[in-house]
């Protein structure tokens, strides 16, 4: 590769699609062994979760932005990257009994708890290691993608309430808190979020 092509290429842009939602990317790679990225992810997606025989419909909104330091060993299109997100993920959650349910230890009737919300969060900055393929130094367009994990934390629940007879009872709102510690317990394989993402881009 010639000096010029190498010094004309090492900037793209374009735009990344996966588990981490779509959204712009920007990359810089000054030399064939390094380079740097940033991107955001946005998308919403409808989930729904049983807990205690309660459904859950779940609202899932990624939102992110971070930056990744990518190593190409080899100087072709061979990535090994490690980086962080800013993460505003989170999922909101609403239940609407139509049975007698337990929640915590008591059990409850329709009316009496109402139409339940909550809203699941996780940790605000996630580190990131993936591998992945990037396209080479030369101009034009080029197709990459990556797989790994996102680091983000044990999930908690904020904020769960129902809106029945019983939702200021002090009984109820004990048995809410141990309602919740059960949906973090359901949530725990969500401390590692897969990474699966492809990319278009143009490098010029």
């Amino acid at each position: 590769m010639s000096a010029a092509v190498a010094q004309d290429s090492r900037w793209s842009v374009g735009v990344t699609g996966g588990t981490l939602g779509v959204g712009p990317q920007v990359m810089f790679r000054p030399n064939e062994h390094l380079g740097i990225r940033a991107n955001a992810g946005f998308l919403s997606v409808s989930r729904d979760e049983e807990v205690d025989d309660i459904d859950y419909d779940g609202d899932l909104e990624l939102s992110s932005f971070g930056a990744m330091l990518d190593w190409y060993p080899l100087g072709g299109g061979f990535r090994i990257s490690v980086g962080g997100r800013a993460n505003n993920n989170e999922i909101g959650l609403k239940g609407q009994p139509t049975t007698n349910v337990t929640i915590g230890d008591t059990t409850y009737t329709p009316q009496q708890v109402g139409a339940l919300s909550g809203t699941v969060t996780t940790d605000d900055f996630t580190p990131a290691l993936t591998l992945g393929y990037g396209g080479t130094l030369a101009k034009g367009f080029t197709f990459g993608a990556e797989i790994g994990l996102l680091w983000q934390g044990e999930p908690s629940i904020e904020n769960l309430r129902g809106t029945g007879l019983l939702a200021n009872a002090s009984q109820f709102q004990a048995d809410i808190e141990r309602e919740e510690r059960r949906i973090e317990e359901e949530l725990d394989d969500y401390e590692l979020w897969p990474i699966l993402q492809i990319e278009v881009s143009y490098r010029f």
